[in-house]
């Protein structure tokens, strides 16, 4: 799904009070676009959460994401993210 429409859907999520936290691999495209809260990774196109069968970096980022919903308090906010593709090492994380 584009960008764009993830943007839009949610906007139009938060507006009926659920928060939302969006994957970018795209940082200025999400700065034009504006979702409520994003997190940008330089990770390539169709791997947002990371490696295929890379459980450990995915749960990273996906505690990532959960932190965000409580830290990213203005809206448009873009975190980046210091991961670099198949760069870094994970330590097992436990939710």
């Amino acid at each position: 799904m584009c960008n764009r429409a993830v943007s839009l859907i949610a906007r139009v999520v938060e507006s009926h009070g659920i928060s939302t936290v969006s994957l970018s691999l795209n940082r200025e495209l999400s700065e034009k676009i504006g979702a409520p809260r994003t997190l940008y990774l330089r990770y390539p196109y169709g791997a947002p959460l990371g490696e295929p069968g890379n459980v450990d970096q995915q749960r990273a980022i996906l505690k990532e994401m959960f932190a965000a919903l409580d830290t990213i308090t203005e809206p448009g906010t873009i975190i980046d993210l210091p991961h670099r593709w198949r760069r870094d090492t994970f330590a097992p994380v436990a939710f």
